[in-house]
């Protein structure tokens, strides 16, 4: 695991060292560059796998291919003896990072394929004169380029791209609007001009100024309609025990987070089954007490006890959060106003491991969250609409509409007539409309007619998956889970230097997911039923039925009173005024229908508050 970064063009060690230093937390116990005649890239690198022989950057046998790569390739090993059969030498003792090497030896661009991993690659191949970066599958670890006067600049964070002075200060207007809906920023688009995301599953070839880009792999959605349940079951718990195993593989101590919910509890409980020493726990707590979170230290707790771990909790508090809002800003580079509880908790995990294993992507995969609640029922609801209106629903007819309320599908279907994406985009947070009183006539200037419903709209084109459930899953694991659910989760983690490794986005797990139908994956209104029926047996039932909480700080309780003051302060009128972006007098609407007349609106208040320290922060 590290932080990688470089350029093409005239070296510079000057320049290479400054981009690297701004992303030292990646990679602490060790820094290595290399500079050829047209190139300069180095990496930060915290050191968990052949911990004395496997510095960065690697080079090949005779020194004309050199790599920098930030992650961790789980098959390694496997790979390593097939390559050594093939007649490659190898000079590491156990290196993942130098089979990757010779992998692009032996398959030229095709070597992604052979990787099980988590992965930003950047490849210098000196007979070609070509720079290839490559990220991995799901988005797990970012990449991010900025293309020059002829040249490329890279990066695992944009902090080291803007440490070039090559690079430009310049904001993206079209990026920061799309924020306020999505609460992220969209890749490929960046918070700066000119600066970029490589997508997921993305391959880039930059050659003499000279761009070419392709997907080297998609996750295709085939539902399986003839697939036998219980046998589903048991492959999908075979497909996460083997994930998880890999993932435990380090030369240095692991651990995992523990929420107290279904896909922790059961990585947790996995991993003690397979290891011959207890696994070593962290739950995040508050200092407050709030139902629901006192709810997850209770169940992470019980698990803790069933499983014999060695488990540790951190207890945080508002001011904590206050405190560090800035510094959560500083670590993305740009706004974000997801969730944040990874920051904290890996504020602990620090003092005692290096890479922490968690259950991220479960929801994404399986169905979770409100819109994937929503996909099944609306699409029913749009078909039985008229016995609605005609009150001759039968009961098996209101099964369909589990876990939905009767009213709350009526009322979004009055809103969207059912449309996919219209009820989707209509759960996001700000609106188009809602938009163009919030932002500036000089902000809206500068956006060309661009607005966030088509950008919704061309997510939904060219989806592979067909039944209502799975559309809403696939768009949202190109989107949502590498732009916030994955940026959070690395970017938070490796601000305190700590791997965090998913078995749930194994590539053999995403593929089989993907075969499974919408109605198996939300089934009564159970959401994520497949997994919890695979999991019958491993982990107790309370835990299994519990609602879905999520790894989310208790943001809107301390909105309501403690962050009230902050938030009147953040954004004051000298404050939002200072940049050209917001109408200070929807702002302040929206402060005061919240604070002063109780219409709560907690999301779009978070929202604005890391606008306005991003700006303050960077501009």
């Amino acid at each position: 695991m590290c932080g990688i970064a470089g350029f093409t063009g005239a070296k510079s060690p000057e320049i290479l060292e400054k981009m690297l230093n701004s992303i030292f937390h990646r990679g602490p116990d060790d820094t290595g560059m290399y500079f050829g005649e047209n190139i300069s890239m180095g990496m930060n690198r915290l050191s968990i796998i052949d911990l004395q022989y496997g510095k960065q950057p690697i080079h090949n046998e005779n020194k004309t291919i050199w790599v920098v790569f930030n992650g961790e390739i789980y098959n390694h090993k496997e790979l390593r003896k097939k390559l050594e059969n093939l007649g490659h030498s190898f000079y590491t003792d156990h290196s993942d990072t130098e089979v990757i090497l010779h992998l692009y030896e032996e398959y030229g661009l095709d070597f992604p394929n052979e990787l099980n991993g988590m992965f930003a690659i950047a490849i210098w191949d000196s007979n070609l004169e070509k720079l290839i970066l490559v990220r991995d599958r799901a988005g797990v670890k970012p990449l991010f380029y900025s293309i020059i006067e002829n040249n490329l600049i890279f990066g695992s964070e944009i902090k080291a791209i803007l440490e070039n002075p090559c690079s430009k200060r310049e904001i993206n207007y079209e990026a920061l609007y799309h924020y306020f809906t999505l609460r992220n920023i969209p890749a490929p688009l960046t918070a700066f001009k000119d600066i970029y995301s490589l997508l997921p599953g993305e391959l880039m070839i930059f050659s003499q100024g000279n761009v070419v880009k392709k997907k080297w792999w998609n996750l295709i959605f085939k539902e399986n309609h003839d697939l036998d349940e219980k046998s589903a079951e048991k492959t999908l718990l075979e497909l996460l025990k083997d994930s998880v195993n890999l993932r435990m593989q380090s030369d240095v101590p692991y651990g995992a987070y523990l929420s107290g919910g279904v896909d922790s509890s059961a990585v947790v409980a996995i991993m003690a089954n397979l290891s011959n020493r207890p696994v070593k726990t962290f739950s995040l707590g508050y200092e407050d007490e709030f139902e629901n979170k006192d709810a997850d230290i209770f169940y992470a707790q019980k698990v803790h006890k069933m499983f014999n771990t060695e488990h540790y909790e951190y207890f945080m508090s508002c001011k904590e959060l206050m405190d560090d809002m800035e510094n959560i800003i500083n670590a993305f580079d740009q706004p974000f106003s997801g969730t944040c509880s990874t920051y904290f908790l890996s504020k602990i995990i620090k003092k005692h491991v290096k890479v922490a294993l968690a259950g991220d992507a479960a929801d994404e995969l399986f169905g979770s969250y409100l819109s994937h609640r929503v996909a099944q029922p609306m699409y029913y609801w749009k078909k039985l609409y008229n016995k609605y209106l005609n009150n001759t629903l039968t009961e098996d007819d209101k099964k369909l509409f589990k876990p939905c309320d009767i009213k709350f599908l009526d009322n979004l279907y009055q809103k969207t007539n059912g449309n996919e994406i219209d009820w989707r985009y209509s759960l996001y947070l700000f609106s188009d409309k809602e938009k163009q009183e919030l932002i500036t006539n000089n902000f809206k200037d500068n956006l060309y007619d661009k607005t966030t419903y088509d950008l919704i709209k061309n997510y939904f084109q060219n989806l592979t998956a067909t039944d209502p459930l799975n559309r809403i899953l696939e768009m949202e694991f190109n989107t949502q889970l590498p732009d916030q659910v994955l940026s959070y989760s690395d970017i938070l983690s490796m601000s305190h230097s700590v791997e965090v490794r998913s078995p749930f986005l194994d590539y053999r797990l995403m593929e089989f997911a993907a075969t499974i139908p919408g109605y198996l994956k939300i089934k009564d209104g159970v959401v994520k039923n497949i997994l919890k029926e695979s999991l019958n047996g491993i982990l107790p039932e309370d835990i299994l039925k519990r609602p879905k909480e999520g790894f989310v700080l208790p943001i809107y309780d301390w909105m309501n009173n403690k962050m009230k003051d902050f938030c009147y302060d953040k954004l004051s009128e000298k404050s939002v005024k200072s940049f050209e972006f917001l109408n200070y007098s929807k702002v302040k609407e929206i402060l005061d229908s919240h604070f002063i007349q109780n219409q709560k609106n907690p999301a779009q208040i978070w929202t604005l508050l890391n606008f306005q320290i991003w700006c303050e922060k960077y501009l």
